[in-house]
């Protein structure tokens, strides 16, 4: 896959601008993202699928960075969403984005919400439980609606990912059993103000091998033939929701070509629309992390790299131990050392890499943590009262704020002292 964050004469460039021009504009830390990063991706994506025969409605995943100027860029793109929330509904109705290339995931939807998804027109539900299916249908009652569903089905597959981000194993908390989604089918006069249109899967995130795709997939295909044969199912769509991974470090991550190749057998057998929800393939290479080193700290133990990015920005290294290469902006040193990379939150867990082999660096310089454009700016806080980042999004060779930098009053804006 092609990448849009490249050194070139000794820095680090964003498409056409040096990085250290644009800290030099916005300040540290701060999310840089690439635009023609998220349209080669998603293209990249819909060409594969396309070239199979397949045509899929992709529906980006807002979770992985809801920026609404990087929703806007997709939706132009001709994305649909994957919303989990009233609030992510929100984003998506106010970058203009059509309710009818939605769907709606998640194992807790309030009733405001499903209300709210239900004005807007929203494509689909993916029905994650029998508790749900009853909520909706009766919110739709008393709205007067006929709500559409596509039923999440767990089909027990081992996705080979971190524990926290696997979603189609028995034991964990996302979808519905094969056996009930059947007695669901079988029942499913009784929801007189719901119609089943689809079937929905999703095993995990950050899947670089895909064929635990297939191997649901072929579950899901023989429940799908039993219950159109059985109980007339007429369904019409098939979602094998996002999950895509990328390369953080030196994964082996499979292709869009061969991710197409490995499920279009079974969607084609299967005759139903394909809908895909991929988050962190289209935004994850297209962003990094920028912060500047306050202090490099020796001890008879460890070196310590301390900068002004902390867990509250990027906790993904803290929450999973997860990679990312970082790198300085514009090297100085030939030498290198073995540091830890470390924040100033008053936490152990306060990092963004350990042991890593980096060049010598001094204060005032700046890192780069790369991939991070998925899971980055969305799962951050105002852990020990410090002020969200901003965000950037740059295009060719201009640099547009689509997010400023939160100050000390925005921060205490909503409370009041009593």
């Amino acid at each position: 896959m092609r990448e849009f964050f490249e050194y070139k004469d000794g820095q680090l460039y964003c498409e056409s601008v040096p990085v250290k021009e644009i800290v030099r504009r916005f300040g540290t830390p701060l999310y840089i993202y690439s635009k023609a990063s998220f349209l080669y991706r998603f293209k990249a994506l819909k060409d594969a699928f396309d070239r199979e025969g397949l045509k899929p409605l992709i529906c980006y995943s807002i979770k992985a960075n809801s920026n609404l100027s990087v929703l806007n860029t997709l939706k132009k793109a001709g994305a649909g969403f994957d919303v989990v929330s009233g609030g992510e509904i929100y984003r998506a109705m106010q970058v203009g984005g059509s309710a009818n290339k939605c769907v709606y995931a998640g194992v807790g939807k309030r009733r405001e919400d499903i209300k709210m998804a239900l004005e807007w027109g929203i494509l689909m539900f993916n029905v994650e439980s029998e508790a749900e299916l009853e909520l909706i249908d009766a919110v739709a009652a008393r709205m007067k609606k006929k709500a559409r569903v596509a039923l999440r089905i767990n089909p027990d597959v081992d996705a080979r990912t971190h524990d926290y981000i696997t979603t189609a194993k028995k034991e964990n908390k996302f979808g519905i059993d094969l056996y009930t989604a059947e007695q669901i089918f079988a029942r499913q006069k009784q929801y007189k103000n719901v119609k089943i249109i689809g079937i929905h899967i999703h095993i995990g995130s950050q899947i670089v091998d895909t064929r635990p795709y297939a191997q649901a997939l072929k579950k899901v295909e023989r429940f799908i033939k039993l219950v159109s044969k059985k109980y007339d199912a007429g369904l019409k769509y098939i979602n094998i929701g996002g999950g895509l991974g990328i390369t953080y470090n030196d994964e082996k991550v499979d292709s869009p070509e061969v991710f197409a190749k490995r499920v279009s057998p079974y969607v084609k057998r299967l005759g139903l629309k394909l809908i895909m929800e991929p988050g962190r393939f289209i935004a994850g290479n297209s962003g990094i992390f920028v912060c500047r080193v306050i202090y490099v700290k020796k001890t008879p133990a460890k070196n310590f790299v301390i900068v002004d990015g902390a867990m509250n920005d990027l906790i993904r290294p803290s929450l999973y131990k997860a990679y990312h290469r970082i790198w300085p902006v514009a090297p100085v040193s030939q030498e290198e050392f073995v540091c830890d990379v470390v924040g100033p939150v008053c936490e152990s867990g306060d990092f963004f890499a350990k042991d890593r082999r980096l060049p010598i660096v001094g204060p005032g310089e700046l890192l780069a943590v790369f991939s991070a454009g998925a899971y980055g700016f969305v799962m951050a806080s105002n852990y020990n009262s410090r002020p969200l980042p901003a965000e950037v999004l740059v295009d060719g060779d201009k640099v547009h704020l689509v997010r400023r930098r939160q100050g000390y009053r925005d921060m205490l804006r909503l409370e009041r002292v009593i």
